[in-house]
């Protein structure tokens, strides 16, 4: 009993002391300040790695400091992103009636006619950058940011605390499913907390709120009722997963021998024929379940705006590239002038030769194979995009 007593005490110590650490990262943490925002990022990763390893097996402790953690971040604006205060324009606007896709923020707070409350304030936290182009976030985002609209239009406070609630339940849904695909998978249960107490994790979403919480409990969900044969749910889950963000897109080929393969038996012409039905009606399954959730949007007009939009990822920002970055140095010693244009052009084009690769040479037949080939193909992807924010990770 008295060793009880000091494993759980060791693990309330370790607890609280995150606590403290999260609140000083979510309250007091300036992003210039370098010197205390490493030393709290290494300080998290160290109590999070001791509260897993001290209890390995007790989930009820880890669950309870994964949630307590994040209940910290509640009442905080984000201090390392300032894309929320564009989630809640969208979602101001689409609440009043008008269609994000089709208008700009610039615009309307030059002509000084915004339709909602503290336009001006919002406009200057998202900065002239964001504020000056199409947004590009997908349906199911913008579903969330008109709850916060609906339940906070006139607080930027409440709309952060609003998105912070919606992470916290989809990160408590990624606990939950994760835990039965890990089962289910026949692997340690526990494996999830490395998900639900990561600091990266933890300050990226729930923190700076950003809705990959939201795709990654979409993409778990239709990977566990994959792996259980609901193909059909499976296909509607990975769909919604793709209206939050649209880098589950690149996963769609991967699924080709999951559904032409039986079990570990090498396809043959007759199993990938009989399959096909199944494997087609999956794929249309998903692009309906994403085109109709973009249906209430579309226009000629959108179609132009956001194709654009996503263009400028891939042709004209550059962020926190690797390989790029060495093909941009080589352009100036070759040519003379920035190769973005071209290289933007290329690099995608590469990637899905790789996705293909990944398709047909790797054996993907397998849940946890599938899985190994949804992370090479991401990582080959952001090896080669030429913008990389750091909450993109999180899609690994």
């Amino acid at each position: 009993m008295l060793q009880q007593w000091k494993y759980n005490k060791t693990s309330v110590l370790f607890i609280v002391i995150g606590i403290l650490f999260y609140w000083s990262f979510a309250y007091t943490l300036q992003r210039t300040d370098f010197v205390k925002m490493l030393s709290l990022w290494a300080a998290l990763f160290f109590v999070s790695y001791k509260i897993i390893q001290i209890n390995p097996g007790n989930w009820k402790i880890l669950a309870v400091a994964a949630l307590l953690f994040r209940v910290v971040f509640i009442f905080a604006i984000p201090n390392l992103s300032q894309d929320f205060y564009r989630f809640i324009w969208d979602g101001r606007m689409l609440l009043e009636g008008f269609n994000p896709y089709l208008s700009l923020p610039k615009v309307w707070v030059a002509q000084g006619n915004a339709p909602i409350e503290q336009a001006q304030e919002l406009y200057n936290g998202m900065g002239e950058l964001n504020g000056s182009h199409y947004t590009n976030y997908p349906p199911v985002s913008q579903f969330c940011y008109v709850i916060a609209a609906l339940f906070a239009s006139k607080s930027i406070l409440g709309s952060a605390i609003v998105f912070r609630t919606l992470i916290i339940l989809a990160d408590i849904g990624t606990f939950f499913i994760g835990r039965k695909l890990l089962k289910s998978l026949k692997l340690p249960e526990n494996r999830v907390f490395w998900y639900t107490l990561n600091p990266f994790i933890l300050i990226e979403l729930t923190g700076n709120l950003h809705f990959e919480a939201v795709m990654v409990f979409f993409l778990i969900s239709s990977l566990y009722l994959l792996h259980k044969g609901y193909w059909y749910w499976a296909a509607i889950a990975l769909g919604l997963s793709v209206s939050v963000k649209l880098i589950p897109l690149l996963f769609l080929p991967l699924f080709f021998q999951k559904f032409t393969s039986q079990n570990k038996n090498i396809p043959t012409a007759q199993s990938v024929v009989k399959s096909i039905p199944n494997l087609i009606g999956f794929y249309l399954i998903v692009i309906l379940t994403t085109l109709l959730t973009f249906a209430p949007f579309l226009s000629q007009q959108f179609l132009v705006n956001f194709s654009k939009t996503i263009s400028l990822w891939f042709q004209n920002f550059e962020f926190n590239a690797s390989i790029y970055f060495i093909i941009r140095w080589a352009g100036y010693q070759i040519v003379g002038w920035n190769v973005i244009e071209t290289a933007g052009k290329v690099l995608p084009m590469i990637v899905i030769l790789i996705l293909l690769g990944l398709t047909f040479i790797k054996n993907n037949k397998s849940t946890s194979q599938l899985i190994e080939g949804m992370l090479l193909g991401i990582c080959f992807y952001y090896f080669l995009s030429t913008t990389v924010h750091p909450w993109y990770i999180a899609d690994h």
